[in-house]
């Protein structure tokens, strides 16, 4: 599939995904009305607000023209509101370009390498979907700095509060990020079958398998060792003394920890047991998905094993999530909004890890399937000679 066919579903769902998301940040007004509140509960409303926060233009009362920023006269005071409203304008205007713009980038490659013919379309669906909550997450980071500084306090602790925001909007995107997924499929579809027969590589079983362990280990590092408690608050507690860049812990948690466990000390061993096979599942997802990656992409390159791997982490974070929500009784009793409230959480770590993951199950996968090949054709030299 060229770069052009595989450009307009790109952009059929980037604008999708753009519109879906400034539709529901100026949906939060509805959820101020009384009726709201009376049909969905004052909690549920509250937790909406906050999920759609992120995407709205409703600006902070610190960004709105009047708010007393810096304690002068009054005119000062409506001059510097202007002024950081201007800030949170341009901050969301950065965010939905950088949202329409990562996820155009990421389907393009997705498209292109992973076609939705018959055999490719569901996985194609849920890569596309993946990277949906990644393009999200990658337009919140860029467009963060702006949204920090208009809430008038950009130099108190910048990395935790960048942290924070990295962290927030993320459930709405589970949502959207499907339904441009459909929609893109859909329209690449269509381009699909005006084009010729599509090559699909053919990779070595051993190889495939090989690779898939590689990159499941680079997710496991993550999963096992930096998110054990002790390993992790170590993490936490890094905090060098450099002005505006102190106490970087809590972002790079955000980065580098896909879970959180500890031993079972305190818990009993069935119900710790049962939180654990969350994490299994996750690994699992991920070997699963890498095993069958190579087979289905039209060429195996580093960048759409990358992209990949980023994709199945996201994918195995999801079904994690899913089964927590699953086995966690405790949350039946808040309702379903208050068991989602993790869901589509830890995609910065998979986008670490998960380009990680793939570079390196692409590198395996080249090594092994090279000395397949040569094993291979060193046998049929000496069946050949002995014939």
């Amino acid at each position: 599939m060229t770069y052009r066919r595989a450009a307009i579903p790109a952009l059929v769902g980037g604008v999708l995904l753009t519109a879906l998301l400034w539709w529901v940040g100026a949906s939060v007004h509805a959820l101020h009305l009384p009726g709201a509140t009376n049909v969905i509960g004052g909690p549920a409303a509250a937790d909406l607000e906050r999920w759609l926060a992120p995407w709205s233009y409703d600006p902070p009362s610190s960004a709105q023209p009047g708010a007393e920023a810096s304690g002068g006269i009054e005119g000062a005071d409506w001059m510097d509101g202007a002024g950081y409203l201007a800030m949170y304008t341009t901050g969301l205007q950065i965010r939905f370009g950088a949202v329409f713009a990562f996820f155009v980038f990421g389907a393009i490659l997705l498209v292109r390498r992973l076609p939705p013919v018959r055999g490719r379309r569901t996985a194609t669906l849920l890569a596309v979907w993946a990277w949906g909550l990644v393009a999200g997450t990658l337009a919140v980071t860029v467009s963060a700095p702006w949204l920090i500084a208009a809430g008038g306090h950009g130099s108190f602790r910048f990395l935790p509060q960048l942290a924070g925001v990295i962290s927030s909007g993320r459930q709405v995107l589970v949502v959207t990020a499907l339904v441009a997924a459909v929609v893109t499929v859909l329209a690449a579809q269509a381009a699909v079958d005006g084009s010729g027969p599509l090559p699909q590589e053919v990779v070595p079983v051993r190889a495939a398998r090989l690779a898939a362990t590689v990159g499941t280990a680079v997710i496991a590092l993550s999963l096992v060792v930096l998110s054990y408690q002790p390993v992790a608050a170590a993490v936490q507690q890094v905090s060098p003394n450099v002005g505006l860049f102190a106490e970087p812990g809590d972002l790079l948690r955000q980065w580098l920890l896909l879970g959180a466990w500890t031993g079972p000390a305190g818990t009993p061993l069935g119900d710790w047991l049962l939180y654990r096979a969350a994490d299994v599942l996750l690994l699992a997802v991920v070997w699963w998905a890498l095993r069958r990656l190579p087979g289905l992409l039209t060429r195996a390159t580093v960048p759409a094993m990358a992209l990949g791997a980023v994709c199945a982490t996201v994918l195995g974070l999801l079904a994690s999530q899913l089964l927590r929500m699953a086995t966690d009784g405790t949350g039946l009793r808040w309702g379903l909004l208050h068991m989602s409230a993790e869901l589509g959480g830890g995609v910065p770590a998979a986008l670490t890890w998960g380009l990680v993951a793939g570079a390196a199950a692409a590198v395996t996968l080249r090594m092994a399937g090279g000395r397949t090949r040569t094993a291979d054709a060193t046998a049929s030299v000496q069946d050949a000679a002995q014939g």
